[in-house]
């Protein structure tokens, strides 16, 4: 019979512990270790003097505790090296019986070694030749020479070697003992209302409002991570038409729902100053909501309008700015519009990520753009006015403290370029209804200043070498399954953008990596004709030549109908107003029977069926092309069923006979 015995000293619970802790903390660990490819991809991020500022008043305004894979890796840790340190200096009762070790001697020794050992260790261990000390009881002197007995007998008694040799133990069988890793006191009878309590608290409230909210969570979240009421307002607000102006109101519409707080903090005198910025026009759409989205749209305003608040209000203005929700609301907003295949909409909210970030009223066409720059306002440049390197000189010449800044920002400045767009089908010459088409975009970055790159000269056979390479170059990107080509081999890309009025510009993302849309659209019907791509990560323009550029590809499928498609790929910034480049491109479907007959996978001689066969005669009623028998093929014809009715006549004369 086995006996059952719980663990007294919670030993082989804390083995179990330390081996769960370990299978999870080690992998836990190592990722938190920054390697050497993340960093490398990590850009660094601006260092101009508002930028710096910027991350310590956001760094300061809250306290930076450790994540919360971090502390469950501390926290980890620490109960690992307890538990082992504690497992250490444990004494372990479940020894294997060997009497060799017992008696201190090798298990190659004859009998009659081991009888002359054993003498030598009973006159020095027996209990009448040894003392009794402070350290050492007469129990413990008697129980050692009990030991050393039973394991001499155990070498040279057959019986009792025989019990040791078969259980392990010179007695003979024993019950068998299994250990529980649970420790005894979780088991004791006056511990039992206690340990119930727990399980109680744990599997029957603690177990329940978990699952309860992660339930009721996901109803209340989109999969964006809006609130659904937020989603039903977007829908129910966005517009066919809507401006960027109007997208900052669909936009407060959600804030509600979201992170305004109902604070009393009173708006008034931001009120007046909202409304003498953004004009009557303006401020009209504003005034004809309610109280909340009202409250929100002045927060909005006064972030993107730079203006001055108190402490209190400052409070409150941060939160629907700040840590990354705006963008998740922008997100959420960008999917709806989207999803209905607006292109003035999609446009609108991808403009207004980069409003939000350099903190300037939003437009259709943007104005003062200089602005961006660091320190600069809006009042002190001109409208429209566009060139940063010129602004940076004329900074330098009136000797201004900016320019070092201004340089600075410059620095991770870089107007998009498109090298070039197309559309391209694998293996195709043209493009057919229906077809897989990849929608290809070569783009690099322009330092501010810098001239219209210009095409290399080249003769004849350069030229052609240089286009075969790129059409190899071209080949394979289209076969792989990357929607961005490898950076070639020298390319660089910005580092951080020049973000100094972006809230979440510092937990959790110290550095803001800018990043542009790819939209393929119809203007004339005002449709996004497939989904956007965002991609990041441009390299800078080096050489100017037609190969220095990162190609990007979109999938998608022809029309089914024939014709001639004239579109428009935007590529939108969303760090930087005003950085955006449009191109026109076309798309010509033609008919299948433009493909060439190795084109189309047909044979080269295709045979018409026969006249005189039922298919030939389907065909020539349909007004199709049949094959005409030749006279030889007829005479070849009568010729076998003469020969024919020979063989049958010679046939039934054998048969007769």
């Amino acid at each position: 019979m086995a006996e059952y015995n719980y663990d007294e000293s919670g030993n082989m619970a804390s083995y179990f512990i330390i081996t769960f802790l370990a299978l999870l903390l080690v992998p836990f660990t190592i990722s938190l270790i920054p390697s050497r490819s993340r960093n490398a991809n990590k850009p660094s991020p601006c260092d101009c003097g508002p930028c710096i500022e910027q991350r310590k008043r956001a760094r300061g305004s809250k306290i930076q505790l450790p994540g919360k894979k971090m502390s469950f890796v501390i926290v980890g840790w620490i109960a690992f090296a307890y538990l082992c340190w504690k497992v250490a200096g444990a004494k372990s009762d479940n020894q294997i019986y060997n009497p060799f070790e017992i008696l201190g001697i090798s298990s190659g020794l004859g009998e009659k070694e081991i009888k002359s050992h054993y003498k030598k260790l009973s006159k020095q261990f027996h209990p009448d030749k040894v003392r009794v000390t402070a350290n050492e009881t007469i129990e413990m002197i008697q129980d050692r020479f009990v030991k050393l007995t039973k394991a001499y007998k155990a070498l040279t008694d057959p019986v009792i070697r025989e019990n040791w040799e078969k259980y392990n133990n010179p007695d003979g069988r024993q019950e068998v003992s299994t250990g529980i890793a649970l420790p005894a006191w979780i088991v004791a009878g006056h511990n039992n209302i206690y340990v119930l309590g727990v399980y109680a608290i744990l599997i029957g409230g603690l177990l329940p409002v978990l699952v309860g909210r992660w339930w009721f969570g996901n109803r209340r979240k989109t999969k964006d991570g809006v609130n659904v009421n937020s989603a039903a307002a977007f829908f129910k607000n966005l517009k066919e038409d809507s401006t960027e102006a109007d997208v900052v109101r669909v936009l407060a519409s959600a804030y509600p729902f979201e992170v305004v707080p109902s604070g009393k903090e009173s708006t008034d005198a931001l009120e007046v100053e909202v409304r003498e910025a953004v004009g009557p026009t303006v401020w009209a759409g504003i005034a004809g909501e309610d109280a909340r989205q009202r409250r929100a749209m002045i927060l909005l305003y006064a972030h993107l309008l730079r203006l001055n608040v108190n402490k209190a209000l400052a409070k409150v203005q941060s939160s629907p700015l700040s840590f990354f929700r705006t963008p998740v609301l922008l997100n959420a907003l960008l999917t709806i519009s989207q999803s209905r295949n607006w292109l003035a909409p999609t446009l609108a909210i991808m403009r207004l990520n980069a409003f939000f970030t350099q903190a300037l009223p939003p437009a259709t066409v943007p104005k003062h753009q200089l602005a961006q720059l660091p320190s600069v306002k809006p009042s002190e440049v001109s409208a429209n006015d566009n060139n940063y390197a010129a602004y940076a000189d004329t900074l330098e010449g009136q000797s201004d403290g900016r320019v070092a800044d201004v340089r600075k920002a410059l620095n991770h400045w870089g107007r998009v370029e498109i090298v070039d767009v197309s559309f391209r089908v694998i293996g195709e010459r043209i493009i057919v209804p229906s077809s897989i088409v990849y929608l290809v975009v070569k783009l690099r970055v322009a330092p501010p200043g810098a001239e219209p790159a210009k095409p290399a000269e080249a003769d004849g056979e350069n030229v052609k070498r240089l286009g075969r390479l790129a059409e190899e170059r071209e080949l394979a990107f289209l076969n792989s399954r990357k929607d961005a080509e490898d950076l070639q081999p020298g390319q660089t890309f910005s580092g951080g953008a020049h973000a100094p009025f972006w809230p979440g510009g510092a937990l959790p993302a110290p550095t803001r990596k800018p990043s542009w849309w790819i939209v393929l659209g119809d203007n004339k019907s005002n449709r996004v004709i497939i989904p956007p791509l965002k991609v990041s990560d441009v390299p800078w323009r080096r050489t100017g030549e037609t190969s220095d550029f990162r190609a990007y590809k979109i999938q998608f499928q022809a029309p089914q109908n024939t014709g001639f498609f004239t579109w428009r790929v935007h590529v939108v910034s969303d760090s930087y107003v005003g950085e955006e480049v449009v191109q026109d491109i076309s798309m010509k479907i033609d008919d299948v029977s433009a493909l060439t007959a190795d084109e189309r996978g047909e044979e080269d001689e295709i045979s018409d069926p026969e006249e005189d066969t039922i298919a030939g005669q389907m065909a020539a009623m349909r007004g199709g092309n049949v094959k005409k028998i030749s006279p030889q093929d007829e005479e070849s014809d009568e010729e076998s069923s003469t020969d024919d009715d020979k063989s049958s006549d010679s046939d039934s004369d054998s048969d007769s006979d």
